[in-house]
């Protein structure tokens, strides 16, 4: 029982704590023809109808020679946005519409001849709890630190449940895709025995018939 209650409180004092995924990283200006093969994509997975916030912050200005571009998408085809000329500190908001991995990519525009120009970008990604701002939860619902961070805490946990589901039974499907597939294996070796040996045969009637035709046995 105390190892139980160990085990939560460590589980507990993990989900209270937040998650960072904050990226940096400077992506360089290119011509129009150009940038699109120079593209930068960051990828992350979220499951259906769940809260994601993207936040950027971007040095530079407007007119000062390049144009950055994001592009927010879905392995599955959904578009989330393409925000143009992204400058200073922008934060975008979705509700995921699949379960699917999403990418959030940025391609920076070379828009005068002045060379070697580059963006610096800050990438922060928050996904279900994280993305809320409790804050005004807990001013609006007035709700005490302690309740409204139970609150927090209640649905990561029920994130963590969500994802395991979902492993669960993406491992159900893997599991079953391999069965059926190892058993069509099996029998077109089956199949494929029998075919040998039926041409095996065959070969030996044909040429036994033939040697007695030409009286060679």
């Amino acid at each position: 029982m105390d190892s139980f209650l160990r085990a939560l409180s460590y589980l507990l004092l993990f989900a209270s704590l937040p998650l960072v995924s904050a990226l940096k990283f400077e992506i360089a200006a290119f011509p129009d023809h150009i940038s699109a093969s120079k593209e930068r994509c960051i990828r992350n997975f979220v499951l259906r109808d769940q809260l994601v916030v993207v936040t950027t912050i971007s040095d530079g200005y407007r007119g000062d020679g390049q144009m950055l571009n994001m592009h927010i998408k879905d392995a599955v085809g959904n578009d989330y946005g393409r925000p143009k000329d992204v400058v200073g500190e922008n934060r975008y908001a979705f509700t995921s519409v699949a379960d699917s991995a999403f990418d959030v990519c940025f391609r920076n525009i070379q828009t005068s001849s002045t060379p070697n120009l580059a963006r610096s970008v800050e990438l922060d990604i928050d996904i279900g709890a994280d993305a809320k701002d409790w804050n005004a939860i807990q001013s609006t619902e007035k709700l005490k630190p302690v309740e409204a961070e139970l609150r927090r805490i209640e649905e990561l946990v029920g994130e963590i449940v969500g994802e395991m589901e979902y492993l669960r039974g993406r491992e159900q499907k893997l599991r079953d895709t391999n069965e059926s597939t190892n058993e069509r294996v099996k029998w077109f070796a089956f199949g494929t025995m029998g075919m040998l040996v039926g041409l095996g045969a065959w070969q030996v009637v044909y040429l036994r018939a033939y040697f007695r035709s030409k009286h060679l046995i």
